[in-house]
């Protein structure tokens, strides 16, 4: 191998590393990490809800999902009137909107929610402490 060659090697490895995939729409793995966001968002903004998909990352075991909830259809959500401001005491003013980010992990075929927010105003996911486990999910932060 040249050594141009290797060194483009070399500096591809790292990234290969953190290769990710996203589940086809459709999909069986795609309706699954879904479903396990699904009464997360349910909780805090009522139900039904469906989710417009922004970003959603598997590799290996590990998850990662960006979502948009909305009502069936594409109804707006009124945060006003969920039980995040209605029975949480959450202040719709201190969010941005129903933006709705988490980190999963597969046991077996189930997707877990492990961490999770709706309305962060922040790159929550961006602490070092989600690396170990999510960081070729999540590669830009890690």
């Amino acid at each position: 191998m040249s050594r141009a060659g290797l060194l483009l090697a070399f500096t591809l490895l790292p990234q290969l590393a953190h290769a990710w995939s996203e589940p086809a729409r459709g999909s069986a793995e795609r309706r699954a990490m879904m479903d396990a966001l699904r009464p997360h968002a349910e909780w805090l903004l009522d139900a039904p809800v469906e989710f417009v998909v922004g970003e959603l990352r598997v590799q290996g075991n590990s998850g990662m999902a960006m979502v948009s909830p909305q009502r069936p259809g594409g109804g707006a959500i009124n945060l006003a009137r969920t039980p995040m401001v209605l029975r949480d005491g959450a202040d719709p003013d201190h969010m941005d909107g129903t933006d709705m980010q988490a980190l999963l992990t597969r046991q077996g075929k189930t997707w877990v929610v492990v961490h999770w927010a709706i309305g962060a105003t922040d790159v929550w996911w961006a602490d070092p402490q989600y690396c170990g486990k999510w960081g070729g999910v999540i590669p830009e932060v890690c």
